[in-house]
């Protein structure tokens, strides 16, 4: 079975979309998806399947649409993944709670930073299918806006550096 991580889009954020995880973790193990574990309350979940990652990604939308009355985005890491996210961060030196991954769902072409507004001293990088952000001391007042991750989802690194933690955990292993 493949281990995955399970990133929901706009999950107990500013009131919308409310969840709690522990019926996150009901629906994923009526997906049949195996040792379901939920982290904090923002929509992340690590769990195994024999399913490919799509399958997973579509099962849950399906199952997340039915039980909240509106879409849900899911984002589908494999432990590999969130690693290679961690490897090539451009920004490992800065806290880990100003520096953000936002998860899409391809590769980020090299143009979409001429489509960047309101950027200030926001620091952005492209990776494989994320983009990482490094804010400032005034992340809460930061106006930037990237277009291209409009209908993605951001982490800081200190949750996406938990998330791979427990993936490597057993009985993930």
């Amino acid at each position: 079975m493949q281990t995955y991580i399970a990133l929901l889009r706009a999950v107990n954020v500013g009131g919308t979309g409310k969840l709690a995880m522990q019926d996150l973790s009901r629906l994923c193990s009526e997906l049949d998806f195996a040792h379901v574990k939920t982290y904090i309350a923002s929509g992340n979940v690590i769990f195994q399947s024999k399913l490919s990652a799509k399958q997973c990604r579509e099962k849950l939308e399906l199952a997340l649409q039915d039980y909240v009355g509106k879409p849900v985005g899911v984002f589908i890491r494999t432990p590999e993944e969130i690693e290679e996210l961690i490897s090539n961060n451009p920004y490992k030196e800065q806290a880990n709670n100003r520096v953000v991954g936002i998860f899409i769902d391809a590769q980020p072409e090299s143009n979409i930073l001429s489509t960047v507004r309101g950027q200030q001293e926001e620091l952005i990088a492209l990776g494989s299918q994320h983009i990482y952000v490094l804010y400032g001391e005034g992340m809460a007042s930061s106006k930037l806006v990237i277009p291209a991750a409009k209908s993605g989802t951001a982490r800081n690194m200190n949750t996406i550096l938990k998330l791979a933690s427990l993936s490597r955990q057993s009985p993930y292993l």
